[in-house]
């Protein structure tokens, strides 16, 4: 990009080149760098960084930019998310991408989605139902995967009344499942 040059002998002229060099190209490296790892899809990165330098050079010439690096950085975002909306809006990449997708997919169907869905809700609801001290627990321990000993020492307990609460909280949200007509979803059960 060619910048406007300026006489020696006038500070001022020389000013917004400067600015352009120490606040904008000094993050060349590092927008390049953001641009391949965020967007990999975006074709030419060379370009998203150009059209980024002439739109922040139009924007500090209408008026002071109070960050630089903030605001290259959303621009050059801003480019590279309209360059990968047009590539994928391309038939021919359409037709790659169909090509390389499974046929089968590996997720849960709706039905199983929404019986999961329940599941969790129900859980919830066995968890809310639990005495304060064990849901606590519980929830540190089994939800949260904060090791015993870490529990027992931030609640001020023995290892053991951890132990024998998550036990207790698991048995009493089991029992509240099964009451509910929800069976397997603690253990294997059939």
């Amino acid at each position: 990009m060619n910048l406007p040059t300026s006489s020696p002998d006038s500070p001022t002229a020389a000013t917004p080149a400067r600015w352009f060099a120490d606040e904008v190209q000094a993050h060349d490296s590092a927008l390049k760098a953001y641009l391949r790892g965020s967007f990999p899809d975006v074709r030419d990165v060379d370009d998203v960084v150009q059209e980024s330098y002439l739109r922040i050079w139009k924007a500090r010439m209408a008026h002071p930019i109070r960050s630089a690096r903030a605001f290259l950085f959303q621009v050059a975002r801003h480019l590279a998310i309209d360059a990968v909306r047009r590539n994928r809006a391309s038939p021919i990449e359409a037709l790659r991408e169909t090509a390389v997708q499974s046929v089968i997919e590996d997720k849960p169907d709706a039905a199983e989605s929404l019986a999961y869905h329940e599941k969790v809700s129900l859980m919830g609801e066995a968890l809310a139902a639990l005495p304060d001290r064990c849901r606590e627990i519980f929830i540190l321990r089994k939800l949260k995967q904060v090791p015993q000993k870490e529990i027992a020492a931030r609640l001020g307990l023995s290892e053991r009344t951890v132990e024998s609460q998550v036990t207790r909280g698991m048995k009493l949200c089991e029992a509240w499942l099964r009451k509910h007509g929800v069976k397997g979803f603690l253990r294997d059960e059939r």
